[in-house]
């Protein structure tokens, strides 16, 4: 089991040398990854519900800060050895993907390819609007931007011919330093999340607090990678979790091969404590 720190670049992380202590604190403890969230923008008012919460509204105010994350990743990255760099997540159908390419392959040759691409579709529509990005057709829009964004990593010369994206031999280097290109963690807390990660996810992030409801996704997306001719096995799965080696084991026997907490706020003596708390209760009893 690998362990990795979700909601990272927020609260006092957002700062510089925030960002770089927390970063500094989880690799010196045992953790694996750290997972940024992303908004581009958050319209006042807005009426979209959010899925995660049973009030409809994302914790904390709308003016609460919410670094851009592969600029937030590479102060990380440059900070650090071992640890991940991921998105959990990154609105996939929100970027132009051939630029987004470039972004992501340069982040991750410049870690020595430490990057996961953890990807979602949105939820907040009134967001979509003032990007200019059509909201209904997101979920088509992000299974094409994956397409488009393999084929720029790992084809010398990509032509494509797609609804959203059409490119007549380019090139796009630097290349990733993963073999085969960046790791994409299809993130979601739906059954079409769960099916697209069986279809097209190297990883599934299914954002579900529940076991009976993390069971049933994990089944949705493993019939859905049978169903294409894959390998369900060989699709990690990250979870949250309550932290303790119980929840660990619970969540093992599920197959979730990461587990993540949540960054709470706090200051660098915090993290110590709790960091340094887990590493001892947690990771070093199941590592």
């Amino acid at each position: 089991m690998r362990f990795g720190i979700l909601y990272a670049n927020t609260g006092h992380a957002v700062t510089p040398e925030g960002a770089t202590a927390l970063a500094t604190i989880a690799e010196e403890n045992g953790f694996e990854s750290l997972w940024t969230v992303e908004h581009v923008v958050v319209p006042a008012d807005y009426q979209s519900a959010y899925p995660y919460s049973p009030t409809g509204k994302m914790p904390g105010a709308e003016e609460s800060p919410i670094p851009d994350p592969l600029i937030w990743l590479t102060w990380v990255a440059a900070a650090t050895r071992t640890l991940r760099v991921a998105t959990g997540i990154l609105i996939l159908p929100q970027r132009n993907p051939v630029v987004l390419a470039k972004e992501l392959a340069t982040l991750d040759m410049l870690s020595g390819g430490r990057l996961t691409l953890g990807v979602g579709v949105g939820w907040l529509r009134e967001e979509f609007d003032a990007l200019g990005v059509p909201f209904d057709d997101r979920g088509r829009r992000t299974d094409e931007h994956i397409e488009v964004l393999r084929a720029l990593w790992r084809e010398p010369e990509t032509t494509y011919r797609g609804d959203f994206v059409r490119l007549d031999r380019v090139k796009s280097y630097p290349k990733p330093a993963q073999a085969g290109g960046i790791p994409i963690a299809v993130g979601g807390h739906s059954p079409a999340a769960a099916r697209r990660a069986g279809r097209l996810g190297d990883e599934f992030f299914p954002a579900v607090a529940g076991l009976d409801q993390l069971r049933h996704l994990v089944d949705v997306m493993r019939a859905a990678a049978e169903e294409a001719g894959r390998d369900p096995a060989s699709i990690g799965i990250t979870a949250g979790g309550a932290p303790s080696v119980e929840e660990v084991k619970r969540l093992a026997d599920l197959g979730v091969t990461r587990m993540v907490i949540p960054n709470l706020g706090g200051d660098p003596d915090k993290w110590k404590a709790r960091l340094g708390s887990f590493s001892e209760t947690v990771i070093a009893a199941v590592g």
